[in-house]
């Protein structure tokens, strides 16, 4: 039973730093396209960032690049979200995903959530100005 546990999240001020983890079971880490996605209140579910199966390449949506950080730890099963500088507008439910058919470097696929196999229950981020 393949599951993806979120931890780290919580309540910071506007400026601050958090550091999410997603815990993965029952798979092999190494065979999945990791992703963060998130979800604010009354909006979509958006694509954060999104790592290769070795950890060499990663993509972030332009709201986030060059304050998070995604990398992973496939000794652990765990991939990681480091997000800096953090907003108001950051505020969301987050969410890790994977996926092992994910379309990466060609005709790249990895910001589509349809593209995932398996989601985590999703961990609160708070920031408040």
């Amino acid at each position: 039973q393949v599951q993806l546990v979120e931890s780290g999240g919580g309540s910071v001020q506007a400026g601050g730093s958090l550091r999410l983890s997603c815990a993965a079971s029952g798979l092999i880490l190494s065979s999945y396209v990791m992703g963060w996605f998130r979800q604010a209140p009354g909006k979509e579910r958006e694509f954060v960032a999104a790592i290769s199966w070795s950890g060499a390449t990663a993509y972030y949506a332009n709201s986030v690049k060059g304050r998070f950080n995604i990398s992973r730890d496939n000794a652990k099963n765990t991939v990681y979200l480091q997000m800096n500088s953090l907003k108001p507008e950051d505020t969301a439910v987050y969410y890790c995903a994977a996926g092992i058919r994910v379309k990466f470097y060609t005709d790249s696929r990895y910001y589509r959530a349809e593209e995932y196999d398996y989601w985590g229950q999703g961990t609160q981020v708070t920031v408040s100005s």
